[in-house]
């Protein structure tokens, strides 16, 4: 202890000692370890009591996903609960009916199954993921139930919204515990609907958007992330918050900042603020956007690029593309489509270049990462994604994907509103709200119009007559 002991405290080599509770436990271990009065604060304690994980969770995340997979094309099928409905009564006879609840149930207990098997595989406490996932699924099936209601569609509030609402609202009502909060498995939660997420990139559809859809996918992506990144930089934001606007607003908002969060591992605070933004932003774009084009007498198929390159939520493009037409949906899906297929993409360039370029906070401004490094820094759900999208690209029949996919999708979404309840759980008012918020908001919405301004520009080269 550098050679001398602080006040009341000792280090001499002996007995390790545990205290637990008014016993003390000795273990006879050579060893030099730190005695308190009030506390037996062992050396390198979680070294001795804590197992090494059988597999990291980046690993464990890909194994999960696979496995729905693998069981849904095995033919067992996960049952797709309803959860629309318009008025009182049809939410009891639909969407709370016995057999509606069934097989909400089934799929809770095959969620909890694969929580006890993350929990085994990642060696934590597997009695605190018994007690906490079903109180985070059961917060989470509440907030599907609100956002299933017509009038909330229309108004393109999506499940994940209700669900980070009703977690912060529990969280910072409730005194939760500490075992508790560390016991949600946000990382687990996004990272497995990521992996899931790859299903729906098929590289037939690629072809089918259409190359004038795909190089202004390319082209705004492009520039509005490195407009949104110089101007984040400018305004004096963090990394990883800049990284994650950046990537929401030029991309494809929610999935886009989640998969970003991923690639970089990023604070899930920060991801439920940016998150925020982007569902809240997009409600005012998919009303006033076509009153705009229509107004000035753009074309429907320029007013569907614009639509789908700028709008940041698939449900936000589809429902102001349908206020203007047939030809605007189609075209404003096209371009939305080719902005998603980019995603992996995006988020394999991003952890590149946050694992390459971020230095060791320990060693900072000695050496950059190795290979060997690199690759220890780098998201493995990537790979799942990956090879999720090759998949269901060239291995696996038409009939089959057919088969598989509304069930495929049900599970996706629901890991995405179960990561935001316990982000809502473990996030605090006084983290969002705050002075420090201000830039990053202020950096958002210029960066958002800085979107609506490019991506019309290019929509009237590419696709005005």
């Amino acid at each position: 202890m550098n050679g001398s002991s602080p006040k009341n405290r000792w280090s001499y080599p002996a007995n390790k000692i545990i205290n637990k509770g008014e016993s003390l436990v000795k273990h006879v271990v050579s060893n030099t370890f730190t005695v308190s009065p009030k506390n037996y604060v062992m050396a390198d304690q979680d070294d001795a009591l804590s197992a090494k994980p059988l597999l990291h969770e980046d690993w464990t995340v890909v194994v999960l996903g696979f496995l729905i997979i693998f069981i849904c094309i095995a033919g067992f099928v996960i049952p797709v609960p309803s959860f629309g409905w318009k008025t009182s009564q049809e939410l009891f006879e639909k969407v709370l009916s016995v057999g509606n609840l069934v097989k909400v149930a089934t799929q809770g207990f095959l969620f909890l199954i694969l929580s006890v098997l993350a929990s085994v595989l990642t060696h934590r406490p597997l009695k605190n993921t018994l007690i906490v996932f079903p109180i985070v699924f059961g917060l989470t099936f509440i907030s599907l139930c609100l956002a299933g209601n017509s009038e909330v569609k229309a108004l393109n509030l999506e499940a994940v919204i209700f669900s980070l609402v009703i977690g912060l609202i529990v969280g910072n009502l409730f005194s939760l515990p500490t075992w508790f909060r560390e016991a949600l498995s946000t990382e687990l939660y996004v990272k497995t609907g990521l992996v899931l997420l790859g299903t729906s990139i098929i590289f037939s559809d690629i072809l089918t958007a259409g190359s004038l859809g795909l190089i202004q996918a390319l082209i705004v992506v492009l520039s509005v992330w490195y407009f949104s990144y110089w101007l984040c930089k400018k305004l004096a934001v963090d990394e990883e918050l800049s990284m994650m606007i950046s990537s929401a607003v030029s991309i494809c908002g929610v999935s886009a900042a989640i998969a970003t969060a991923g690639a970089i591992n990023g604070d899930t605070k920060k991801l439920s603020y940016v998150i925020s933004l982007v569902l809240v932003t997009a409600i005012p774009m998919m009303i006033f956007m076509p009153v705009i084009a229509k107004y000035y007498g753009f074309s429907e198929e320029v007013t569907g690029a614009w639509l789908g390159g700028s709008i940041d939520t698939t449900g936000a493009v589809v429902a102001s593309g349908t206020l203007v037409g047939e030809t605007a949906l189609k075209f404003s899906t096209i371009v939305k489509f080719s902005q998603n297929v980019l995603l992996g993409l995006a988020a394999f360039a991003i952890s590149i270049y946050w694992t390459y370029s971020r230095k060791d906070k320990v060693n900072e401004g000695i050496a950059k990462p190795t290979l060997g490094v690199i690759w220890e820094r780098f998201p493995k759900f990537i790979i799942g994604f990956l090879l999720a999208s090759l998949l269901f690209s060239f291995v696996l029949e038409s009939a089959t994907i057919n088969a598989v996919k509304d069930s495929v999708k049900s599970l996706q979404t629901l890991w995405f509103v179960l990561a935001f309840t316990s982000i809502g759980l473990e996030t605090k008012f006084s983290d969002l709200f705050n002075s420090a918020s201000r830039k990053p908001l202020y950096a958002f919405l210029t960066a958002q119009l800085f979107n609506i301004l490019i991506t019309l520009l290019i929509a009237s080269l590419l696709f005005g007559r």
